[in-house]
């Protein structure tokens, strides 16, 4: 799977992780600069859950070339 396939993915899945954090977690009074509105919170979890996709992504290349895995994982 090429790098923007995986970015996409992991922001997809952190927009939806992140509008659920701001569902049933969210801030209450309105002072929280993330929690306190659904599309700050949904931004955020795009953004990182694309870092944190291609993170783990660059974690199992540099094992699987360190120990020469050739298996999948």
């Amino acid at each position: 799977m090429n790098m923007i396939k995986r970015i996409i993915i992991g922001g997809i899945l952190g927009g939806f992780a992140g509008y659920l954090y701001y569902y049933f977690v969210g801030c209450v009074t309105g002072t929280c600069a993330i929690t306190s509105n659904p599309v700050n919170s949904t931004i955020y979890g795009i953004v990182l859950g694309g870092l944190i996709i291609e993170l783990l992504s660059d974690i199992k290349a540099s094992i699987v070339k360190r120990f020469h895995v050739n298996k999948k994982i």
